[in-house]
């Protein structure tokens, strides 16, 4: 072997480059134009610039190394003062200083020129952040803990005017001093699940004790433990505790009651809410999730005494939309990855994407993509404007049967995109092993799926006349289309069962009304071809939307049409 070859075993060929230098806004036909039906046009050139600025390769590397480099737990100084300090990644901050700049945690609530929020903050706010989804998914925690927060502490005037400023700023600041000594910036979470109860918060056992008169806007101590405390490096959590008349008082006894509990009491000391450790998590690994025992630490209640549950279900409301953009958003993401990839990819002497079948598989992802992102947008907008039962409906009742069921289909919608790209998908030097990691998350975080599903039924017997303005607008679109006409007749059938029968059947109801939304979405707004495929094929048979897989498309829809409407590259 000559000097020349030592070493030279083969060329490097058909391996697509790296997906990067695009625009993630304008390349998305179906955002721009729920952008625009939702009142947000105003922010079209701010998330064109973003959605070119977030495909940077320097960009991009900010995700991997946020993964690769986890944060760490220091739980004492050097002089062995409690301190339980986490440790980032410089990756890590400068992906929140990137959404705090485009007021992701904020927008909606922001005064615009009138003085007043602008119409369609809400859904402006929607798309920036299922941009950055796509390219990080971790950093994205507390942004959407804190952005639920801001409705919330808005009920506590004095409370909230004391962290207005803090709250809405557009700065990023990391330093972990308290609030009133000059930091520029906050970040709020949540401390509600234990150990005995997950999702049954009503089983919680830790308890608050008034320091004064107590009440809403009074102090407390609160003492017990969270299983689950999301982002203990916050500013600040919002905390369920049982109130009594002492901390001995018998478990599962007492109202249930809010608290606002800052990371420093009021003179100045780290607040006594101590981590145990971090959680080890299959995904989401650049964010932190914590176990904590609050020993003696400083609260103050917010809302009326025992009405704890709503005020952190009025929270949840705006992180569960949040958790349908995140997981649109990761399907989003590995659409597109898995399109550039056939695209570029050659094999048994055509493009990938020349081959009918892959076309096929590729285009039913696209419908699944547009349909998820087609819903999101339109909740986004029913969360800024409820005045009229309809748009309360959406609110109420379609949201957690979104978060339900666009939630589920990112894992398997995941896992397709990833065997799209064979063994290349399946190692971590490319991205679609971390979206896969990443889908399971938001199926889990604020409710799974049977509490969702209940709190669809709980929402349409709580509302009735919400849920039928929101199917009589349904049936007007439903009539032009048989297999949605069926679809929804099928829902309206579900829904006059016994309570017994409905509540095993919870599941059913709720894929069945968020399939038949997303159905009457497209037929409104989606080219004829995408919404007659979408709708054959999730609701023209009783059991197509769960006995299918991804790639059974009728073969006579055009699926280059639909590929080329998803990515327009």
């Amino acid at each position: 072997m000559t000097p020349s070859t030592y070493g030279q075993t083969h060329e490097v060929t058909n391996q697509a480059p790296p997906l990067e230098r695009y625009n993630a806004m304008t390349t998305d036909p179906a955002l721009c134009a729920a952008l625009e039906r939702e009142g947000a046009g105003w922010h079209l050139e701010t998330l064109i610039r973003d959605g070119r600025a977030l495909t940077e390769p320097d960009v991009i590397a900010l995700a991997d190394l946020a993964n690769r480099h986890t944060p760490e737990h220091h739980p004492f100084s050097a002089r062995g003062e409690r301190i339980d300090a986490i440790e980032f990644h410089p990756a890590w901050h400068t992906l929140l200083s990137m959404l705090r700049e485009q007021g992701l945690h904020a927008l909606p609530f922001e005064a615009g020129p009138s003085g007043t929020p602008r119409l369609g903050a809400m859904a402006a706010r929607a798309a920036g952040y299922f941009l950055h989804a796509q390219l990080e998914s971790g950093s994205l925690c507390p942004l959407t803990m804190t952005f639920a927060s801001i409705p919330v502490l808005q009920n506590e005037p004095a409370l909230y005017a004391r962290l207005q400023a803090q709250l809405l700023s557009r700065k990023h600041d990391h330093r972990d001093i308290p609030l009133d000594a000059g930091k520029e910036s906050m970040l709020i979470g949540m401390g509600m699940t234990e150990k005995q109860g997950g999702s049954d918060v009503r089983s919680n056992r830790t308890r608050a004790v008034a320091s004064g008169a107590g009440g809403r806007g009074g102090e407390y101590r609160l003492i017990g433990h969270k299983w689950f405390f999301s982002a203990p490096q916050c500013d600040a959590h919002l905390v369920l505790a049982r109130t009594g008349e002492s901390a001995e008082s018998a478990d599962e006894k007492g109202p249930i009651s809010c608290f606002y509990v800052p990371r420093f009491a009021p003179d100045g000391s780290k607040n006594a809410v101590h981590i145990q450790q971090l959680k080890d998590k299959l995904g989401n690994r650049s964010n932190v999730s914590s176990e904590v025992e609050l020993l003696d630490a400083y609260g103050v209640m917010i809302g009326d005494e025992g009405r704890g549950v709503p005020t952190i279900i009025e929270m949840a409301n705006f992180t569960r939309l949040d958790c349908v953009i995140g997981s649109a958003a990761l399907m989003r993401a590995a659409l597109i990855h898995a399109i550039h990839h056939a695209r570029h990819r050659r094999a048994f002497g055509a493009k990938l994407v020349d081959q009918p079948l892959m076309r096929n598989v590729l285009a039913d992802l696209a419908l699944e993509s547009e349909a998820a992102t087609t819903l999101f947008m339109r909740l986004a907008g029913a969360f800024e404007n409820s005045s009229t039962a309809e748009e309360r409906a959406w609110r109420r009742i379609v949201t957690p049967a979104a978060k339900f069921w666009v939630c589920k289909r990112a894992l398997e919608f995941t896992g397709e995109a990833m065997e799209v790209w064979g063994g290349n998908g399946y190692v971590e030097t490319g991205p679609m092993a971390r979206f896969y990691r990443e889908a399971p998350v938001n199926s889990i975080w604020e409710g799974s799926g049977n509490v969702m599903c209940l709190d669809v039924l709980r929402a349409i017997e709580r509302e009735p006349e919400a849920a039928r303005a929101l199917l009589d607008s349904w049936h007007a679109v439903a009539q032009e289309h048989p297999a949605l006409r069926d679809a929804l007749n099928a829902l309206l059938g579900m829904l006059q069962v016994d309570v017994a029968s409905r509540e095993a059947s919870a599941r059913r109801i709720a894929q069945q009304l968020v399939l038949t939304a997303q159905g009457v979405l497209l037929a409104q707004h989606a080219p004829a071809d995408v919404a007659a495929a979408f709708i054959e094929t999730r609701l023209g048979d009783a059991h197509s939307a769960t006995n299918r897989v991804y790639g059974t498309l009728p073969a006579r829809f055009d699926f280059a049409a639909i590929i080329a409407r998803a990515f327009a590259a």
